[in-house]
């Protein structure tokens, strides 16, 4: 049985070339950095995680709500293939037990704070709206796409983006915890204008403030999908 079922719907993804030497911490030991055309990436993710089970269990008022992420990309090579997946710094979501089960029991960086969302659709476009409270002020993730999805397309930066299905988090120098996100391939809107406004030194410390003065390598809006967390494992090395 998954760990956990559920949807993830409306991600507006929003992604920055960083250097690499920023992530080298972070990165969980038997992995390594996943990079694009010899490019390394942040993405900060806006979306809706909906339709929550876990071990097939609804949990009353806890199924349907919003999340933001700041994560970047890893791989690890075994069995001869490479395994390419996701490291979470921050998540944020409204839902305290939410933060509690993924800490407790995937070594997470969940907190919980105020959270809402508009979402949309206008005669020729779509707009997300997805906003979260920090010290006293709204942070807000806004981007106007178009109507009608289309593909992502093969080799692209969105299919990199999008294409990561391992979690990766490093509990010390030693232990790694794996864990795979099994969902179909996305369709995306394709982003007309982005109005974000996103206090990066408050919301995720000095280390990352200086993301508020580059601009987006790329901005889109996957569809999303039903997804599914398995189980865990612990790579010791």
């Amino acid at each position: 049985m998954s760990f956990l079922k559920a949807e993830w719907n409306n991600l507006a993804m929003i992604n920055y070339e960083v250097n690499p030497e920023i992530l080298k911490k972070y990165v969980p030991n038997g992995t390594e950095l996943d990079l694009w055309n010899g490019k390394c990436y942040v993405s900060f993710i806006g979306f809706l995680f909906e339709k929550v089970r876990v071990l097939g269990i609804k949990i009353p008022f806890h199924s349907d709500f919003e999340e933001v992420n700041l994560r970047f990309y890893v791989r690890r090579f075994e069995n001869g293939t490479w395994k390419r997946g996701a490291v979470f710094i921050s998540e944020i979501v409204p839902k305290f037990a939410i933060s509690f089960i993924a800490n407790t029991f995937y070594n997470e960086h969940y907190s919980t704070l105020p959270m809402k969302h508009k979402l949309s659709v206008n005669k020729n476009s779509r707009e997300f709206i997805y906003q979260w409270k920090i010290n006293n002020k709204w942070n807000t993730i806004q981007v106007e796409t178009e109507k009608n999805a289309v593909e992502i397309e093969p080799n692209s930066e969105a299919e990199f983006i999008t294409e990561h299905y391992f979690g990766y988090n490093k509990v010390n120098e030693n232990e790694t915890i794996e864990y795979q996100v099994t969902h179909p391939r996305w369709q995306q809107y394709k982003v007309i204008s982005n109005t974000s406004v996103i206090d990066f030194g408050g919301v995720y410390g000095k280390e990352f403030a200086f993301i508020k003065d580059l601009e987006p390598s790329s901005v889109f809006l996957a569809v999303g999908s039903a997804i599914t967390i398995e189980v865990k494992r612990k790579i010791k090395l």
